[in-house]
């Protein structure tokens, strides 16, 4: 089996309904607020990628778990990506903080050299 790229549009928007157990109206207007964005065929049908499913089921575990609504889901998730990008530049900052410690130069002025 083939490796689909996770951002590839492979999904027609019948197989999302019946992959997550929703209405196809409630995928339109998940796209009309801006939750999810299709991608469209040359025909204009909506694609759906693994990404977009897994989004759609994240808000959807959220608004059961949580019993917020669709927009304050949205929200979570948009802070979580946030905080994770954060973290990455965190930790890249870390990393070239440590490197310039250890690097002779550094040293040699810290010793005022």
């Amino acid at each position: 089996m083939t490796n689909i790229p996770q951002d590839e549009p492979v999904f027609a928007i019948s197989v999302v309904s019946r992959m997550i157990g929703v209405h196809q109206q409630t995928l339109r207007s998940y796209e009309r607020i801006g939750l999810v964005r299709p991608a469209r065929s040359p025909g204009n049908t909506r694609l759906y990628s693994t990404r977009d499913v897994e989004h759609i089921q994240h808000v959807l575990l959220l608004m059961k778990q949580l019993g917020v609504n669709v927009g304050a889901a949205q929200t979570i998730l948009n802070m979580k990506q946030q905080i994770e990008e954060l973290q990455q530049e965190l930790a890249e900052t870390r990393a070239m903080v440590e490197q310039l410690r250890r690097s002779p130069a550094v040293e040699g002025e810290a010793r005022g050299d």
